[in-house]
């Protein structure tokens, strides 16, 4: 089964461009170095559903927010762990940009074991 790197970002809608470019550029780094897939989701139906939590409370978002729902795909854990080394040594050599399209202390972050694939 496969291992997944799970984010959910709140990114303010006057900055979905920037984000765009820069998850552009992160599919790039993430794909040359071995990860499977990578997505990035921008939120577009997030009331959810009768009796559940939504995207909108969990993530604390503004009325001048989305969510992206992103992710990435690897082979296993220890394949991530590979991939994602690689990755962060690359970057130390690139040009980062001075700000961030979002707020990364309210960025969440997780490993997922996948249970279940089709």
């Amino acid at each position: 089964m496969t291992y997944v790197d799970g984010f959910v970002i709140p990114v303010p809608k006057g900055k979905i461009a920037a984000y765009k470019k820069m998850a552009a550029w992160g599919k790039k780094m993430w794909m040359k170095n071995g990860a499977l897939q990578y997505f990035e989701c921008v939120g577009d139906d997030l009331a959810g559903m009768p009796g559940c939590a939504n995207f909108k409370t969990m993530a604390a978002l503004k009325p001048s927010e989305t969510a992206f729902f992103s992710f990435i795909i690897f082979k296993n854990k220890a394949h991530r762990n590979a991939v994602n080394k690689k990755v962060m040594a690359e970057m130390t050599t690139q040009q980062m940009p001075e700000s961030m399209p979002f707020d990364m202390k309210r960025m969440a972050y997780g490993g997922f074991k996948t249970l279940i694939q089709g």
